[in-house]
């Protein structure tokens, strides 16, 4: 599964109607309502706010709407492409100015389908892992010989603070928490504790 990292609004026009792709990261379901009523207001001159989203650790939440459009044109292709894209804790909104010229059931699917695509080809993802905090106090001379260590694992967010002694904290990959605090704990001679959270 993947997660939202850098998200990108595209906008395609076609037959004078004006479409715009927007994706959000969400972990619940308020946070999809919430958004969506957002988009709504900030929208209220749009004919359409059509979506698509995926929540869950395995995705088992999913929703969509077609927002007035026919049924299964707008929010059922956005959802398929979240889902062909193994995407989770994702949120997709297509927006549509209605240009004046109907484009059918095909021509609509083709539009929503089109401008979502495009939004996701703009965005960034990465794999979703879960992760573990961590935090340690060690003195200064213990947390120099530790630095290569660092370099063995894959770190999120790690920060130090210099006061008395170094602070670390951050986050680790789950599965690789336990072997991370036993492996800080052996190189500093038994003198730096890791704290998993």
């Amino acid at each position: 599964m993947k997660i939202l990292l850098k998200a990108a609004p595209k906008e395609i026009t076609i037959k004078g109607s004006r479409f715009l792709g927007e994706i959000f990261f969400v972990e619940d379901a308020i946070k999809v309502r919430s958004i969506l009523k957002s988009q709504k207001q900030k929208y209220s001159d749009a004919t359409h706010v059509c979506h698509a989203f995926i929540i869950g650790k395995n995705a088992e939440i999913m929703g969509m709407s077609d927002d007035g459009e026919p049924g299964g044109t707008a929010g059922r292709p956005i959802l398929d492409l979240l889902k062909g894209r193994k995407l989770t804790n994702v949120l997709l909104t297509v927006t549509r100015w209605f240009g004046g010229v109907l484009l059918g059931t095909g021509g609509l699917v083709h539009a929503y389908s089109d401008c979502a695509k495009a939004c996701l080809d703009a965005s960034e993802f990465e794999e979703l892992i879960e992760k573990s905090k961590f935090s340690f106090t060690a003195d200064y001379s213990i947390f120099q010989s530790l630095k290569k260590e660092f370099e063995n694992w894959s770190l999120y967010d790690f920060k130090q603070e210099f006061f008395e002694n170094v602070k670390a904290y951050g986050m680790i990959a789950k599965s690789d928490s336990q072997n991370f605090a036993k492996s800080i704990l052996e190189k500093s001679n038994g003198l730096v504790i890791v704290n998993i959270i």
